[in-house]
């Protein structure tokens, strides 16, 4: 059987029997971490080689979210906190040649952590453009206000990953800085015209269209489609993210629990297919909608496959890299940040 175009989450710190037998009979192409997976290195490594043995595959795709700030799955006392992408940014605008040091810093500490417990893919950067009024879901997370900013300490952040060993993911195309809601909990809706988005939201993105996998936004654009968040528009997808934005990447949806999408998680899947995503993410370990997602996603092929073989041979091992003094350099760039 061939590997399914879906990333699944799991329930808790050790695969469970029912979950062993979805993975070897489903084929995930990845799994995603999150903290109620995580206890202890050791525990954590031996979750990720379950995982890997279910699929048969060695270098299988494990993701997290670790961004730094509040969103980090790994934390104290067995990890180090990392400082937001706010943090970093007001770093780099004051002083630039140590913000950079800092943000390639930031990813190659965070890349050691991954690729030490086995996690191959890191959700990060946040390529979003926070502009006033938009909801705090993005808020610090963002590097800055300034679109040329953020693509520029974005592809150091990239950089940073990737020499590190782990793949970075671009999030949340085509962008989800503007949106009034939390689309965890609703779906944003983003009124700006075409030029202004352009100029603004998408610039990141274009900055970035080289990287090889990104993550949509379950945002309504009404200037695109009035009736589709742009993870399940065809037009979107097709005609900005892959046209205008020009990646060409896998592209992953957000995770299809949140409630910003509207059906049954078999509909949201076969839509967000439909739309053009290479790769459907759910995350909440629910086997029930687990089931009901792997049951209606194909097996990898054709674009979908090249580009998912693509960002897997970006993979490299990591150089030699002095672990502590890189930690002692990064808080004393970063005090009292971290």
């Amino acid at each position: 059987m061939g590997i399914k175009a879906f990333i699944t989450g799991v329930a808790g710190t050790s695969l469970s029997d029912e979950e062993r037998y979805f993975i070897d009979q489903e084929h995930p192409w990845g799994l995603i971490l999150f903290a109620r997976n995580i206890e202890e290195p050791r525990q954590v490594h031996r979750l990720v080689d379950e995982f890997r043995e279910g699929v048969g595959r060695g270098n299988a795709p494990v993701l997290i979210d670790q961004e730094g700030g509040r969103v980090q799955r790994l934390r104290p006392p067995h990890w180090s906190n990392y400082a937001t992408g706010r943090q970093l940014g007001d770093l780099w605008r004051h002083d630039p040649k140590a913000g950079e040091e800092a943000i390639r810093l930031h990813s190659r500490l965070i890349a050691h952590d991954l690729v030490s417990l086995g996690i191959n893919v890191d959700c990060l950067p946040v390529l979003d453009v926070p502009v006033a009024g938009s909801h705090d879901v993005i808020g610090d997370r963002a590097y800055s206000t300034d679109p040329q900013e953020v693509a520029i300490m974005g592809r150091m952040a990239c950089e940073g990953l990737l020499e590190g060993g782990v793949l970075p993911v671009i999030k949340h195309i085509p962008g989800h800085g503007r949106a009034g809601a939390d689309s965890h909990l609703e779906l944003p809706e983003v009124h700006a015209g075409h030029e202004v988005l352009s100029a603004t939201d998408f610039v990141p993105f274009k900055a970035l269209s080289d990287m090889p996998l990104a993550m949509t936004a379950h945002v309504r654009f009404h200037a695109f489609d009035p009736q589709n968040p742009a993870t399940v528009s065809k037009h979107i997808v097709e005609n900005i993210m892959r046209g205008e934005i020009g990646f060409d990447g896998l592209l992953m949806s957000d995770d299809l629990s949140m409630q910003a999408l509207e059906g049954e998680l078999a509909d949201r899947a076969e839509a967000s297919i439909a739309a053009g995503c290479d790769m459907i993410l759910h995350c909440n370990g629910e086997m029930r909608e687990m089931e009901e997602v792997a049951s209606v996603c194909p097996v990898l092929e054709g674009r979908a496959l090249e580009r998912a073989q693509a960002a897997e041979a970006m993979l490299r091992e990591p150089g030699e890299f002095d672990v502590d003094a890189a930690r002692a350099r990064y808080r004393d760039l970063l005090e009292p940040s971290v």
